[in-house]
């Protein structure tokens, strides 16, 4: 039998929130005018080769000056062996980086102007990062690039 390759990997991880489903309203607490806190975050199927987890919160609806995406939360070196992530936490021993807000870790939804999609996206990598804490999700993006596994998104709406 053959070994699977990477993209078979992918159709395993999975990334559920036990406060909203895929495609719904997230609900109004986490939002940054209301509590400003994380959603609680549920992790599956992550590839037995996996060094690590990142996550990026981000809205493609809210484009900014320069063409980049609105980023709310952007977090590497997530534990493999992660099964949650809790509300208003940061998974220990994880690095979280700058969001568009200026700030390190969560910053919640905050549309200006009508409802956005919000898209949690996890990567299973095969390696740890060796990032600076408040690197962007640019530098994050380049630091995974090939080492990817595994993908899952899941996304949520919001409305002001």
């Amino acid at each position: 039998m053959e070994p699977a390759d990477q993209s078979d990997a992918s159709g395993t991880l999975t990334l559920r929130s036990p406060a909203f489903d895929d495609g719904t309203a997230i609900p109004r607490e986490y939002g940054y005018t209301k509590q400003n806190v994380s959603p609680p975050l549920e992790i599956e199927g992550v590839p037995a080769e996996a060094k690590s987890l990142a996550l990026v919160m981000d809205d493609p609806d809210a484009v900014k000056p320069a063409g980049q995406v609105w980023d709310h939360w952007v977090v590497w070196n997530v534990d493999p062996a992660t099964s949650e992530i809790a509300e208003d936490d940061s998974p220990p021993g994880a690095v979280e980086g700058t969001n568009s807000y200026g700030s390190r870790g969560y910053g919640g939804p905050n549309p200006p102007d009508g409802e956005h999609t919000y898209r949690f996206v996890l990567y299973a990598l095969d390696t740890e990062l060796s990032l600076e804490s408040g690197a962007t999700k640019s530098h994050l993006e380049r630091a995974i690039d090939g080492h990817v596994l595994g993908e899952t998104r899941l996304t949520g709406t919001y409305a002001p």
